[in-house]
């Protein structure tokens, strides 16, 4: 029987679970990563946690037994553990790298495997393709159950990890916040984590879906606009000052405005760069993804800044970071570190950010959107547009995204970029990105304009161009 192909794309290796993702594959993955690991060390430590989705648990225990058994010390997570905190965990115990059972914001079916190096960041490119050859010159073997007893030493990050958000956040401004919060942990494991560290600084929030739900309620642990809906009617309920979610491993934030309207991470990323500047004394600029808001080059602008572009990946952001050049690193996707944290996207950092800034300035989001659109000169409404495309018409697109584009639905192109797919600048500032996920099946489209009605044409304009 020939072995599944593990091939790691933008943030890991994610599948079907028993379809694409399953024992022997997360078996054969680790002892891979077992073998990359070792060719760099004798004896490596590294840190194994997993989220909250269908038999993560025991993909984990899995992963963590064939690591042991190739020579590596593994501790593994006692309970659901986010993202971030597995990455603070790599960095604050100088372990060599993590495993974790995690697809992040995928729908309920998929399950995935990511690894971090011991700089806590996603393993880059060159690293994950190590491990698929690796992977590929081994067969599916049959488990060994004698090592698959849970007698893993444990580790427990929380209090490490809480540490360093004492260290980003300024609790002090936080708690001068005159109200309260909604935190939705969209069934991830995010539970006991936002709610909790805002808990112990005295600050009021209330706490929806932070029970278990391998099915997240039949869609996913996506913090986007149409799952946010509890969130939204929570916080018009509660009248409180903003919805905080985080998605499945919670390094992704969703943020619900006091008025219950959902805010596009587009927009977070422009405000909290700008509120980071105004208040840290950072003269640092940005990096963001070619599919991210170009507001962030508006805030680099007014502050006198710099930005840097990459692909799609956060993975791409860890090394800006280490070089001291950037204050924040954000991808739209609902994706955001800060300088003196972490390598890595981390959701809850994101939410505090917010409570933060709105404390400070005692304006509802929308309110500081405005004021930011004001002082930046023009105003940035981006859309984001899956396509689920026949497999024909899939292994098609790449050869037509090569096109040379002079024109496009009518509109003269002025740039042309291809850090990720193809992106089309036109006359007026406004463009068009057309990629294919890394993470999922679909196509995607992301445009940006002045006004949501122009933003959504050119969405459908693009639509209509990859479907024709």
């Amino acid at each position: 029987m020939t072995s599944q192909a593990i091939h790691f794309g933008t943030s890991g290796w994610r599948g079907i679970i028993a379809e694409d993702f399953t024992f022997p594959g997360v078996r054969r993955a680790s002892a891979a990563i077992a073998g990359h690991v070792l060719a760099r060390k004798k004896s490596p430590t590294l840190i194994v946690g997993c989220d909250t989705r269908f038999f993560s648990p025991e993909f984990a225990l899995a992963a963590a037994a064939v690591l042991r058994s190739h020579g590596c010390r593994v501790l593994l997570c006692g309970e659901a553990t986010p993202t971030p905190v597995i990455a603070h965990a790599i960095l604050h115990g100088k372990l060599d790298g993590g495993v974790n059972i995690t697809a992040s914001h995928n729908p309920a079916a998929y399950n995935g495997l990511k690894f971090s190096g011991p700089d806590g960041g996603p393993a880059l490119p060159e690293i994950t393709k190590d491990i698929e050859k690796r992977a590929a010159a081994l067969a599916d073997g049959p488990p060994d159950h004698h090592q698959i007893e849970n007698d893993f030493p444990g580790i427990n990050p929380r209090e490490p990890y809480f540490e360093q958000l004492r260290r980003m956040i300024r609790f002090d401004v936080l708690a001068k916040a005159n109200g309260s919060f909604v935190c939705d942990a969209v069934h991830g494991c995010g539970a006991g984590w936002l709610d909790r560290i805002l808990t112990d600084h005295g600050i009021a929030e209330t706490e929806i879906r932070a029970e278990r739900d391998v099915l997240f309620e039949g869609t996913g642990p996506d913090p986007s606009e149409e799952n946010l809906a509890p969130l939204m009617k929570a916080v018009a309920e509660k009248k409180a000052l903003a919805g905080l979610a985080t998605d499945g491993d919670a390094d992704r934030f969703g943020i619900v405005d006091r008025d219950g309207r959902f805010v596009s991470p587009n927009h977070i990323l422009g405000l909290v760069f700008d509120y980071l500047l105004e208040t840290r004394g950072y003269k640092l600029g940005a990096s963001r993804s070619v599919a991210t808001t170009q507001l962030l080059d508006a805030v680099a602008k007014l502050h006198g800044v710099k930005i840097y572009e990459t692909p799609v990946g956060f993975k791409y952001v860890g090394p800006l970071l280490r070089e001291d050049k950037i204050a924040l690193g954000g991808e739209e996707s609902a994706g955001m570190t800060i300088r003196g944290h972490l390598p890595e996207k981390d959701g809850i950092l994101a939410c505090l950010l917010v409570a933060e800034m709105i404390a400070a300035r005692q304006a509802s989001v929308a309110d500081q959107l405005r004021d930011l659109f004001r002082r930046v000169g023009r105003e940035f409404w981006p859309v984001r547009m899956n396509l689920h495309l026949p497999d024909d018409a899939q292994a098609k697109l790449p050869a037509r995204l090569r096109e040379d584009f002079k024109e496009f639905a009518g509109r003269r192109v002025t740039r042309t970029d291809r850090t990720d797919g193809v992106q089309l600048t036109f006359d007026d500032g406004a463009w068009v990105l057309m990629r294919p996920s890394g993470t999922e099946p679909v196509v995607r489209i992301y445009t940006e304009s002045t006004t949501p009605a122009e933003s959504q044409k050119l969405a459908e304009d693009a639509r209509a161009w990859i479907v024709q």
